[in-house]
């Protein structure tokens, strides 16, 4: 079964409309580098569509009606958007659901730390990474930094052309040789991946020279005094940070023909985008959509902001109270009527690692959206498997819109294997299918996207609002 390829398809208007969504696209994936700041920008366009929040709607105590739009923000890191349908919110909802986090380095509690005269962060790697992947990038830290009294620091260093950036070091080819002889999962020590920041020591005054002042680790004391004078921060601050290290610079076009997107964290801000993108096209409704945008899927979807929390499940009984149907019977029912695409990514076909691929079921750049009938490892261990039944009625949905889509395996059946929020928000009793973009370079710091299954895929996720 040959796929066509969605570029052959284009006219001017569609060109045209592929271009502006990408050019968004690439806006969301600076702004958004991290899951609050994707957060953020998330409800900023949901509210500028008309969105209210949960809080200002059980305020109103209005009884929400088709046509009404409400969001709920789940600490700042997940937002599940909320278009009400004609139909009872009991007869169940059509869901997107992606995640907003991507694997990066996190800073350690007690990170700063100086080794002859140079300054570092330690680290702790988060998610999946090849870890030799990592050294000698241009890197820059994202994040917040929580003091006592309640206040939080918003910082952002290395993504203005005028800010420094940061780099995590390795060796040179010249000393080598035991580092070469290593396999490539160790050939990087996951306690070397440590930020160097700084390396000039402190200038003391005259009077703190006699009395022999910060004498013990200069450059470190550099550092403090710099961290005290833009953010007000002590060392002890860094125990109640979150701050992340991720690749510094802008998304860009990539290839002569500028038909692929370079960029850091599109798995899985592709989806999220695209989702976020089809969800504020909205307009009439027979069924209430639901666009849901989760943190912690990288590591498991573990704690209150990953899809394993009761988060979900509590704003959609929220809503169903304001309707008048604050029983556990009608939530359970709700769940179990409702649709889902598990919006995430899936492993883009490269003929440079060919053995790693099945062809025949593989997803290829610039053949549409992708579908994953299942995800898992060796046997589809920790697989959701989808119904045939419903991929069936999803075809029909994406056929009728004329959508470019493709169905894949996460590479060969003993090679394989990964996992999504899908089988989570199956143990409600729903329909539920992998479905995203094709991705190269999956979990590296830059990762390669087609433009054109970008724009397929947000028809895609409109259809299924719209028909499913």
């Amino acid at each position: 079964m040959e796929r066509k390829n969605a570029w052959k398809s284009y006219g001017k208007k569609e060109q045209k409309k592929l271009d502006e969504l990408c050019e968004g696209y690439k806006d969301y994936l600076f702004r958004g580098k991290t899951e609050r700041e994707g957060t953020r920008y998330i409800i900023e366009q949901a509210r500028k569509a008309g969105y209210i929040s949960l809080e200002e709607a059980l305020k109103k105590k209005k009884k929400p009606v088709a046509g009404d739009k409400i969001y709920a923000n789940n600490m700042g890191k997940t937002v599940a958007l909320f278009h009400i349908g004609k139909e009872p919110l009991e007869k169940g909802m059509n869901i997107l659901g992606a995640h907003l986090d991507s694997p990066r380095l996190d800073v350690k509690q007690n990170p700063l730390y100086e080794k002859s005269e140079l300054a570092y962060l330690d680290t702790h790697y988060y998610g999946g990474i090849k870890k030799y992947q990592w050294v000698t990038l241009p890197l820059a830290i994202h994040g917040v930094v929580a003091k006592t009294d309640g206040s939080l620091v918003e910082v952002v260093i290395g993504e203005d052309e005028n800010d420094p950036v940061f780099c995590v070091t390795d060796i040179l080819i010249h000393l080598a040789q035991d580092q070469m002889a290593k396999t490539a999962a160790k050939a990087v020590e996951g306690e070397n991946l440590d930020l160097l920041i700084a390396s000039r020591p402190i200038k003391l005054s005259k009077e703190e020279k006699e009395e022999k002042k910060n004498e013990k680790d200069p450059v470190k004391q550099q550092v403090l005094k710099l961290l005290k004078e833009k953010y007000d921060m002590a060392e002890e601050d860094f125990m109640s940070a979150e701050l992340e290290i991720v690749p510094a610079g802008k998304p860009r076009d990539m290839g002569i023909d500028r038909s692929m997107i370079l960029a850091y964290g599109q798995d899985d801000k592709v989806c999220a985008y695209t989702s976020l993108v089809a969800m504020l096209n909205q307009k009439e409704l027979k069924r209430t959509a639901c666009t849901l945008l989760v943190d912690k899927e990288e590591i498991g979807s573990v704690g209150a902001t990953g899809m394993q929390s009761r988060f979900f499940e509590n704003v959609v009984a929220e809503i169903l109270a304001l309707t008048g149907n604050d029983s556990n019977l009608a939530l359970r029912r709700c769940l179990a009527a409702s649709c889902m695409l598990s919006s995430d990514v899936s492993a883009g076909y490269d003929p440079l690692y060919a053995s790693c691929f099945e062809e025949k079921n593989a997803a290829f750049l610039g053949k549409g959206m992708v579908f994953n009938k299942f995800t898992g490892a060796r046997g589809k261990s920790g697989s959701n498997d989808a119904n045939a039944e419903y991929i069936g009625r999803i075809r029909g949905i994406l056929e009728k819109e004329k959508v470019h889509y493709q169905t894949a395996e996460l590479g060969k059946v003993d090679v394989g294997g990964g996992g999504t929020i899908a089988y989570i928000l199956s143990l409600y009793d729903m329909e539920v299918i992998d479905c995203g973009v094709a991705v190269l370079n999956m979990h590296a710091p830059w990762e390669v996207t087609s433009k054109a299954d970008i724009y397929e895929t947000e028809r895609g996720y409109e259809a299924f609002l719209r028909e499913a």
